[in-house]
C-alpha cells in the first residue's frame, strides 16, 4: 500500500487521537488520561519525543509511529526508542508498519544513532513476523513495577 507519512501537526489531533486510541485498545489499555501529556510532547519543539502519522492515497490515517530518545549506559551513546507503532487492522500487512518503521530508521541514520529498539508483547505474532524480518529477538524480559 503507498502511504505518505508526515509529522503529526496541531491539524492532526482527530487522526493522532483515533490511532493512539487503537493502539491503546489492542493492548487493552484505557491511555485517555495520558492523551494530554503525549499530544503535548508531540507538539513542544523542545522535547525529544516524535510523531508520524502515515496516511493512504486517500488520506486517511492508516498508521502511527511514536518515538524518543534513550541513554544506553553501557555504550555511552544515546538509542532511538519506537515506544508506539500501530496500524489499523484493515492496513496490517500491506506496508505501512514497514514505511513507519523504516522512517524512524532513517531519522537514527541521519542524526547518527547507533540503533533503534522496541519492544512487543510475545504473544503479537503479527507484528513480530515484520519485527523478526529485521533481526531476532534480543532476549531481554521487561519488568515493570509500581513505585
Amino acid at each position: 500500500m503507498p502511504v505518505t507519512l508526515h509529522p503529526v501537526r496541531p491539524g492532526d489531533h482527530a487522526d493522532w487521537e483515533a490511532l493512539f486510541r487503537g493502539y491503546a485498545a489492542f493492548y487493552a489499555t484505557d491511555a485517555g488520561a495520558a492523551e494530554a501529556t503525549v499530544w503535548g510532547w508531540i507538539l513542544d519543539p523542545e522535547e525529544p519525543y516524535w510523531a508520524v502519522i502515515a496516511r493512504d492515497e486517500a488520506g486517511r490515517a492508516v498508521g502511527l509511529v511514536q518515538y524518543s530518545l534513550m541513554h544506553r549506559s553501557l555504550s555511552g551513546a544515546m538509542t532511538v526508542y519506537l515506544s508506539d507503532l500501530f496500524t489499523v487492522p484493515d492496513a496490517r500487512g500491506l506496508g505501512v508498519g514497514r514505511a513507519l518503521i523504516e522512517h524512524v530508521r532513517a531519522f537514527a541514520r541521519e542524526r547518527g544513532y547507533a540503533s533503534v529498539r522496541w519492544l512487543t508483547q510475545e504473544g503479537n505474532s503479527g507484528a513480530r513476523a515484520l519485527y523478526d524480518s529485521y533481526a531476532p529477538a534480543t532476549g531481554f524480559i521487561l519488568y515493570s513495577i509500581q513505585p
